[in-house]
């Protein structure tokens, strides 16, 4: 994830950013199952999209401790 995608993350909505962290989560359970069904080329995208969901979530956390300020 570049910079650029990151600033626009801290720019979304909390909703809009659950419905992505959901949907996120949703493919990374789809990587799985095609790396145990050895149909997975590139296993580094269970690696990267588990950095996209901790991005996401940290982003969650920060907006709802400055909500709670």
């Amino acid at each position: 994830m570049k910079s650029k995608d990151i600033k626009e993350l801290h720019a979304k909505a909390k909703e809009e950013l659950k419905n992505m962290l959901l949907q996120a989560k949703n493919e990374l359970f789809s990587l799985k199952m095609q790396l145990k069904q050895n149909k997975l080329k590139n296993k580094r995208l269970i690696f990267l999209k588990r950095k996209d969901i901790a991005r996401m979530i940290t982003i969650l956390k920060e907006k709802e401790s400055h909500e709670n300020t």
